[in-house]
């Protein structure tokens, strides 16, 4: 890519377009195409899934007519995309780490009240530590069905990771580069698209609320502020590691906990858990994000920043 190719206000543009129709594509077989409404939850879910990953679609192959890339391989592409098959374990295991140490409060209040579920249903079967083990794998396997089963588990741990990600990442963020946005402005840029791709859910909140508009104005607001700062924290694992899957995994954990635990009122040990937890998290958010830990040194066409000329600051940069 030579720097400077696209223009600002048009690459601008071209993400805003791709969250437009991210979110208008949904709605589009409804307003558009005028379908009946299905007649269960499961199937308008799995229509939402077709939208989404038609939108995503969309989303890639203008990315790629857009893009003004030195070569126009498929395979050349996918790695401006951020979809590679190298250093796949490190792109996993350490921004997934990296992101549980955000939810030490809530995994540390899991685990204690996974032991006093224990706990009771020992004291109540008196059952052996081995009964206690087998119900602890019995619980666990029946906790895997119903998620696999789940509709609502597939788009919060499937579906909307893997779209949102290739669209507002993987797509995004080459543009916004590649436009002139130096890496900062689009680590907090990038997210604003994000955030306001998910004010179609003010309808859906706003009748909850019983139609008050006020309450329903502050949960949409409080779920933009947090997709913000998520986006950023995404926005950031995909430039450091140049690898879609950092921020992907980090994605699927989040939706996964919800919103970390900051105390419990009968454990303290919750609040030392999250305090340290984020303590640890600001320490190793730079050394675990190292670009060094996700590309071949040897061989730096393989990597991420290799693609693209206007990033080969970024090691130092960031």
């Amino acid at each position: 890519m030579e720097e400077g190719a696209l223009s600002k206000p048009l690459a601008a543009v071209a993400c805003a377009a791709m969250a437009l129709s991210y979110v208008a594509i949904l709605y589009a077989p409804t307003l558009v195409l005028r379908l009946p409404p299905p007649p269960l939850y499961k199937d308008f879910m799995i229509r939402r899934f077709i939208c989404a990953a038609t939108s995503s679609l969309v989303s890639v192959v203008f990315c790629y007519l857009i893009l003004p890339m030195r070569s126009r391989e498929i395979s050349y592409f996918l790695g401006v995309l951020g979809i590679r098959m190298d250093h796949i374990w490190q792109a996993v295991v350490f921004p997934l780490s990296l992101t549980c140490l955000m939810y030490a409060g809530s995994l540390v209040l899991k685990t204690l009240l996974l032991i006093d579920s224990f706990s009771i249903y020992a004291n109540s079967s008196g059952d052996t530590s081995f009964g206690c083990i087998k119900y602890a794998l019995r619980s666990l396997l029946d906790w895997g069905l119903s998620i696999t089963s789940n509709i609502l588990a597939w788009r919060n741990y499937v579906v909307a990771p893997l779209t949102e990600e290739l669209v507002f990442r993987a797509c995004m963020v080459p543009l916004l580069l590649c436009g002139g946005f130096k890496i900062s402005s689009v680590i907090f840029l990038c997210p604003v698209f994000f955030s306001l791709a998910h004010l179609n859910h003010f309808m859906e909140v706003y009748s909850k609320q019983n139609y008050n508009f006020i309450k329903s104005s502050l949960a949409v607001g409080f779920q933009l502020g947090y997709t913000l700062i998520f986006g950023s924290y995404a926005s950031f694992l995909f430039i450091r590691t140049g690898n879609l899957l950092a921020p992907l995994v980090a994605h699927v954990c989040c939706n996964f906990m919800g919103l970390p635990v900051l105390f419990s009122r009968s454990k303290g040990i919750v609040s030392a858990a999250f305090l340290a937890g984020m303590v640890g998290f600001l320490w190793l958010l730079f050394p675990m994000t190292h670009p060094d830990l996700y590309n071949d040194r040897t061989n730096n066409c393989k990597c991420w920043q290799g693609y693209c000329s206007w990033n080969e600051p970024l090691k130092s940069s960031l």
